[in-house]
């Protein structure tokens, strides 16, 4: 309800007065009618009558008036508030750390941003104005019916506790099992996301069918605790119906009882039938969203724990933006961990010169990928300190050190745009013509020009409709647009045939050139020109020199040098 209000205070107040209003006139038309009754039965007076007549057909008219400009104003509220939840669930996601991002699979954070939003887009849409118009009905009814008779009023909410309890037990059932059905959800779309972007794999191995039953599996388990819970919720309907007829019985016998002990007027005794009537009807309303209400309950959950979540790596109070002397870069007895306990890196110490370019290898799991993430401070060391120009990078805002360190990585991302926007897309106000000498120094520019329509070609999903060395320049052009003083590389042309090879190592090589420069490479030749190349084993630095040196040395790095060039594995690795 935060959300509605937040939408728009004015617009909020004046929608719960304009319900309000169409409530009580609502509720004011009972005692009209029973007044009526009255005039024409103990002491008939066509003016007493007529008045009571045209004051129920003043308040009806009054109800259908407010009861839609409310309507439209909620409207209103509903679909900005809705907005606003989504705005805040993608930001809050944009600024988590990546060790959010690795505790949850992409089909269950898109399963909260659009089967758990859209619970609770339900509730917005269809049971938040009903549910406050259900509430003023309910006090304002119960308040008028006190006024009439107050023993009439008794007699007509002594079946309410019935109703409530029977209304705990039905919420203990069915709240547990929306929630179970939307967790289900999830994994569903977890596992359909997943099978969809590895398709060529699943057709490759032939388990299409695997997936089919899979799927129907995990959908199965969504059926059944959907089931049991649609069907806990629906039991609140014959409950509310059950309630309800009880009431009118007990109101007619007791009504009945008074009338002929001269305690009330017959009048009274149809007011009250009509008061018990407008009871029914929110009663009833209720009763029919039970399933919208608890469905949005948990999905809201799952909402709210991403926008409540906080990110592990954020700025210090006093963070300064970093300023750049060269890139000379330190890692100072550096400890990490991505789960605490399990230790991935240990008393790493190296230092890098500006300008110099500084390959990384080692074994799959030796630690590589993880001095990149802690260079960029993806992630924040356990302890010891890493810094870049004399400044220590837990001191730095995050957003002024990745702005000065350029990324192309192994698995290249391109967006669903143009080739010239997935350039424009590295740095804020350049333009077209800095694109293009960008293009022609990672050798694009020919390719490009020979698309359809040149930089202006649309780009489908992650550059799906350009060969894989195609991307890789293109994400090499766009990190020379960004214009960055330090530069990782993570197997950069892993991925490419040996022609194409040449043409990205020649981009490459414009781009790092007078950069701090770090490499990743599995293919060790592509080091070879380091100024000095850190050999990982075990999350160790266990050498830390030039090529020729470590070939000369005849250490571990010399094994993985020559088992890669007589194509075997080095001893060393198992």
């Amino acid at each position: 309800m935060r959300y509605m209000w937040r939408a728009g205070p004015a617009r909020f107040v004046i929608a719960i007065c304009l319900r309000f209003v169409a409530v009580a006139a609502i509720v004011a038309t009972p005692a009209f009618i029973g007044a009526a009754i009255d005039a024409v039965s103990s002491s008939p007076s066509r003016e007493n009558l007529n008045s009571s007549v045209l004051g129920a057909l003043i308040a009806a008219s009054i109800s259908i008036v407010t009861t839609m400009l409310a309507e439209r104003q909620f409207a209103w509220l509903a679909t900005r508030a809705l907005r606003g939840l989504q705005r805040d669930l993608f930001d809050n996601m944009q600024d988590l750390s990546l060790s959010f991002f690795d505790r949850q699979s992409i089909g269950e954070l898109m399963s909260r941003v659009t089967n758990d939003t859209e619970a609770v887009a339900q509730f917005y849409e269809t049971v938040v104005s009903p549910l406050i118009r259900a509430a003023m009905m309910l006090v304002l009814v119960l308040a008028a019916m006190f006024v009439v008779n107050w023993q009439m009023t008794l007699a007509a909410l002594i079946v309410i506790p019935v109703m409530l309890g029977l209304t705990g037990l039905v919420a203990r059932v069915a709240a547990p099992a929306f929630a179970r059905m939307q967790e289900r959800l999830g994994e569903v779309s977890g596992f359909q996301e997943e099978t969809i972007s590895a398709q060529k794999v699943v057709v490759s191995n032939r388990k299409q069918d695997w997936a089919g039953a899979r799927n129907e599996e995990l959908a199965d388990g969504v059926y059944e605790d959907g089931s049991r819970a649609f069907f806990a919720a629906l039991l609140q309907i014959p409950i509310t119906t059950f309630v309800v007829q009880l009431q009118f019985v007990v109101v007619v016998i007791v009504g009945a009882l008074l009338v002929v002990s001269g305690m009330i007027e017959p009048g009274v005794v149809v007011a009250f039938i009509g008061f018990v009537g407008l009871l029914a009807a929110p009663l009833s309303e209720v009763a029919n969203m039970t399933g919208t209400i608890f469905a949005a309950a948990a999905g809201a959950r799952h909402v709210f724990e991403i926008i409540d979540e906080r990110p592990t790596v954020h700025d210090a109070r006093d963070a300064r933006e970093y300023e750049f002397k060269g890139g000379h870069v330190v890692f100072d007895h550096v400890d990490f961990s991505y789960v605490p306990g399990r230790e991935i890196l240990h008393d790493n110490t190296f230092e890098v010169e500006p300008g110099q370019m500084i390959g990384i290898v080692g074994p799959t799991g030796a630690g590589k990928s993880t001095i990149i993430n802690i260079i960029t401070r993806y992630y924040d060391v356990a302890s010891g300190e890493v810094r870049i120009d004399g400044q220590r990078i837990a001191d730095l805002t995050q957003r002024s050190l990745r702005a000065q360190i350029g990324l192309v990585l192994q698995e290249t991302f391109l967006f669903t745009d143009t080739v010239m926007n997935n350039l424009i897309y590295a740095r804020e106000g350049v333009t077209a013509d800095e694109c293009i000498e960008a293009a022609k120094q990672a050798n694009a520019h020919d390719f490009i020009m020979d698309l359809a329509n040149g930089y202006d070609t649309m780009l489908v999903e992650r550059g799906a409709n350009l060969s894989q060395g195609q991307r890789q320049m293109i994400t090499i052009a766009r990190a020379i647009v960004a214009q960055p003083k330090i530069l990782i590389l993570d197997e950069a042309t892993s991925n490419v045939d040996t022609r194409t090879e040449a043409l990205v190592q020649q981009g490459l090589q414009r781009l790092m050139e007078g950069r701090t420069s770090f490499v990743i490479a599995h293919r060790l030749a592509t080091v070879r020109d380091a100024a000095k190349i850190l050999v990982l084993r075990d999350g160790e630095i266990i050498e830390f020199a030039s090529h020729d040196d470590l070939m000369a040395a005849k250490g571990f790095y010399y094994d993985l040098y020559m088992g890669q060039f007589r194509g075997k594995q080095p001893a060393a690795t198992g």
